[in-house]
């Protein structure tokens, strides 16, 4: 079914949620507006992003129907997203390369996407994207990186799979005496006392947000299953569901928190725990759309209707989460946004002492998984 595109969506997405997760609102006077991100696109056009990618690019040998490709053109212009193919390199003797130096590639999607939205980026200035895996190894990373300093790249982005602190190799740390004389920005990682560039998702604000849908709905009595606690993304996604309570004046309950491990298992069994408290919640947001499987399971073996008589929220938007059934109300993690910002920090670098940590926000995809609380 084609998605319907509302006339003033273009104004809807002007400006970013706030901290507080509300919906997006018309940009003030005064203020820059939001950019329109390809996640915008497709989300609007209701495919994935790498269709979009398809159709900007026309990339040879894959089959797109009309139609979809006229549902995204039309995405494009009712949005007003911009968008550039590469332009021509430069000088021969220029390298017009920016190094990508991942810690890990082949396990996770997530490089990928970061990748594409570093190509984008970096083919609007004629630049070239080359990438690394490193596993850190504490050999064989710093041997990579002189073999990229040889290539004589014009920026390298330092980034992670997963969300932590780093400790800089040498050659990239700011008080080495041998450091790297070329732009560095830190992407989906973060390192003491460094004057590099630095872009992360909005954990916090996400947590935030997806207990805010679920507070909209009516509910009052929300269950959250976290990811391992060792790990940033899951910290901060509870401090941001504690948050949005307290912003509520609900009392914190650690009876409706269970620690899970991100996998389909262990939302089942938390969900299971959540069913037979003496007053099992009416909604739970689980810390990422694998849990969420697994939490849709145990409801459904329970004989309960998603959203009548459980409402369910996961994060990280993947391709799953669509085919759920309900489809399942998520967040998407904006790695596409964070290659781009990436790129774009790492070409126009900022002046010494100016170099701040972003935080890029995590946008609320609304799906059938949601509704009030039975009875409410």
């Amino acid at each position: 079914m084609r998605p319907k595109i509302p006339a003033k969506l273009a104004e809807a997405v002007t400006e970013s949620p706030t901290q507080t997760g509300a919906a997006p609102r018309p940009a003030s006077p005064g203020r820059p507006p939001k950019r329109v991100t390809m996640t915008d696109v497709a989300r609007v056009a209701g495919c994935s992003q790498s269709t979009v990618s398809v159709v900007l690019n026309e990339t040879p040998g894959i089959k797109i129907s009309e139609r979809t490709r006229r549902r995204v053109r039309t995405a494009i212009e009712e949005l007003g997203y911009e968008y550039q193919r590469g332009k021509p390199a430069g000088r021969a003797s220029e390298s017009r390369q920016i190094a990508i130096v991942f810690d890990q590639m082949a396990t996770s999607p997530e490089a990928v996407i970061s990748m594409d939205g570093a190509r984008e980026a970096a083919w609007q200035s004629g630049h070239v994207v080359c990438a690394f895996q490193t596993f850190n190894d504490p050999v064989m990373e710093p041997r990579t990186l002189e073999a990229v300093l040889h290539n004589q790249v014009d920026a390298i982005v330092y980034a992670t799979i997963m969300t932590r602190k780093v400790t800089l190799p040498t050659v990239l740390d700011p008080n080495s005496k041998s450091r790297a004389g070329v732009p560095v920005v830190l992407l989906n990682c973060y390192a003491e006392h460094t004057p590099f560039p630095t872009v992360l998702p909005g954990e916090v604000a996400g947590g935030h947000r997806a207990t805010d849908a679920l507070l909209a709905a009516g509910h009052r009595r929300i269950a959250h299953i976290t990811g391992e606690m060792w790990m940033d993304a899951a910290k901060d996604r509870l401090k941001g569901y504690r948050q949005a309570l307290a912003t509520a004046d609900i009392p914190y309950d650690p009876a409706l928190v269970r620690e899970g491990n991100w996998q389909p298992s262990a939302g089942y069994q938390c969900t299971n725990e959540l069913l037979d408290l003496p007053e099992p919640p009416t909604a739970i947001f689980c810390s990422n759309d694998r849990m969420a499987i697994g939490c849709y399971e145990a409801l459904k073996e329970r004989g309960l209707k998603i959203p009548r008589d459980m409402s369910v929220i996961g994060y990280d938007d993947e391709e799953v989460a669509r085919h759920l059934t309900p489809p399942l109300t998520t967040l998407v993690l904006p790695h596409r946004e964070m290659g781009r910002w990436a790129v774009e920090h790492a070409l126009a670098p900022l002046p010494p002492g100016r170099c701040r940590t972003t935080k890029l926000e995590c946008p609320l995809i609304e799906r059938e998984s949601i509704a009030p609380p039975a009875g409410g």
